[in-house]
């Protein structure tokens, strides 16, 4: 009689856990372990990087009140799984001292811990701020198979995995709290290549899923084997648990039984859809009743809409059109269709009386001065006032609907357009908002196509056009892109092809405008690098290009 192949049955548990509510993780992670071993017959569970803690926990860390709450939560997990094993993330106190660990709980006996090793500290993250590093492998037993613990940035250098090698791994198992970039899963993948194929093991590779702040997770969990071939992929931004068998060869060794591989997202598809849980999560995880919004018939309001409406829904979401003399027929026309396509609730509220009132309470104090973008930014303050009293009124929040090429240069109104909660799009160029309108649009024409075509306008006095005073936006972007994300020189612009007084102007509105940048509400992440967390600039310096 032929003997069954000795297997071991992997669960990716690919969640969206709450910062700080450390009870309500800890009930997720029982509750989901039990659910896996009774319908998908599990073996062992993997939860992501510090599960009950959520990700980032920062200075929470430093309250002894949280130290108490991590403790009780573990202990939680330890005593009511028993019928599987759990492998999570949780921040381990030891005296003075903080690791981000990972812990094997197996018939509700804690049978090992995992001290990361490699703690990131570039682009969003400074857990050396908060953590020690470990130094120890960490290979434990599960079902007679021998997995190597290991912790996100653990394996992004060769050093973790070849000391599990060493110890006995035969297979690795890796959780993770990994942010979205636009590309960030193929370099995953590729840095989970080289690993495998230098110690000659598979890897099982959970990642959480969520918006946290400025932070999105996307998921995309995945199982690779020995040879680097991705044999199971968890769809992006989709709670789940996937399965996946591991089992011995002929020659002993542990492979993968191949599942199910979902494919990977376009650019666009994959930015549009973590801004969506961007705003989704914000939304809710603060407990608000929905979100309000103004929308000029401009592109950038048009893309906010959408994301919202597909975020929340069309009934929590109120956008809000505030005429001025200088606003055509063709946005008044253009708002009222989207907002109708739509289906959200739409107000019409002249900023007209205000602008005018206010004009006249100034003008003592303006005689003599010419028109020049005082009166512009007055009109912006105007919606301001609307926007904000309906968001007190009713407790939605206020979406604030600027992209990245405006917040670089400055070209927004502080305490007018730029207020608000959180930003959609405040890491998407203006290119990019156009490719996404139009990826948007292919799954069901939401935004009208003239606002597309039309010429970019912040229509704030007459025949105003975005390119009087940014230039073309093909250009802008390119500019802005070397030098935010590439940390380029002048030279080393200018080396691309662009004209050295225009790189110059560009980047003296980038550093000119920093203090602004400083006061805009929380955005969405999706580039390399974005205003907020991994951007560190001084606001007062002197240095000289």
């Amino acid at each position: 009689m032929a003997l069954m192949k000795q297997s071991l049955r992997i669960a990716l548990a690919q969640l969206d856990m709450l910062v700080g509510d450390v009870h309500g993780n800890a009930t997720r992670v029982i509750n989901t372990a039990r659910e896996a071993h009774a319908d998908l017959k599990a073996d062992l569970v993997l939860f992501p990087e510090l599960s009950l803690s959520g990700y980032p926990p920062e200075d929470l860390l430093f309250h002894r009140g949280f130290r108490r709450q991590i403790e009780a939560g573990l202990e939680k997990v330890r005593q009511e799984v028993r019928d599987v094993a759990v492998m999570l993330g949780f921040p381990e106190y030891s005296g003075t001292l903080i690791y981000n660990s990972a812990a094997l709980i197996n018939a509700g006996m804690v049978s090992a811990i995992h001290r990361k090793a490699e703690l990131p500290n570039y682009k969003v993250f400074d857990e050396k701020r908060y953590f020690q590093p470990g130094a120890q492998p960490s290979v434990a037993d599960v079902k007679g198979f021998r997995c190597g613990l290991l912790v996100c940035e653990d394996i992004w250098e060769p050093e973790s995995a070849q000391l599990a090698r060493s110890a006995g791994a035969e297979l690795l198992i890796v959780i993770n709290a990994s942010p979205y970039e636009i590309h960030k899963q193929r370099e995953r993948e590729t840095v989970a290549r080289a690993r495998v194929l230098d110690v000659g093991l598979p890897m099982a590779y959970v990642n959480m899923i969520g918006g946290q702040d400025e932070l999105i997770f996307d998921g995309n969990s995945f199982v690779m084997n020995a040879a680097g071939e991705v044999v199971m992929r968890a769809p992006a931004f989709v709670e789940g648990t996937f399965a996946v068998d591991f089992v011995r060869d002929s020659d002993r060794r542990v492979v993968p039984v191949p599942a199910v591989v979902a494919p990977e997202q376009s650019d666009e598809g994959s930015v549009y859809g973590a801004l969506v849980v961007g705003v989704r999560d914000y939304v809710n995880k603060h407990g608000f009743p929905g979100v309000v919004m103004g929308l000029s018939g401009g592109i950038d309001s048009a893309l906010t809409l959408a994301i919202a409406v597909d975020a929340l829904g069309a009934e929590r979401v109120h956008a809000v059109m505030m005429p001025s003399r200088y606003t055509s027929s063709m946005s008044l026309d253009d708002a009222k269709e989207q907002a109708q396509v739509l289906g959200v609730k739409y107000s019409v509220l002249s900023i007209e009386n205000m602008f005018e009132a206010t004009l006249a309470t100034l003008k003592d104090e303006f005689a003599g001065r010419p028109v020049d973008a005082t009166e512009e930014n007055i009109q912006s303050r105007c919606r301001m006032l609307l926007l904000m009293g309906i968001s007190n009124k009713t407790g939605k929040m206020l979406l604030t609907t600027g992209n990245k090429s405006e917040m670089a240069v400055g070209y927004a109104t502080l305490y007018g357009d730029m207020a608000g909660g959180f930003a959609p799009i405040k890491d998407c160029s203006k290119m990019l908002v156009y490719r996404l309108a139009a990826y948007r649009n292919a799954a069901g024409r939401v935004i009208p196509q003239r606002v597309i075509d039309r010429p970019p306008s912040a229509e704030l006095r007459h025949d105003q056009k975005d390119s009087d005073s940014l230039g073309a936006y093909e250009v802008l972007d390119a500019i802005l892109e070397a030098f935010i994300e590439d940390d380029a020189s002048v030279d080393e612009i200018v080396a691309r092809g662009f004209d050295r007084s225009t790189v110059g102007r560009v980047l003296d509105m980038v550093k000119r405008n920093e203090y602004k940048r400083r006061q805009a509400p929380p955005g969405v992440r999706v580039s390399r690098r974005a205003f907020g967390r991994d951007w560190r600039y001084p606001i007062t310096n002197g240095y000289r290009r």
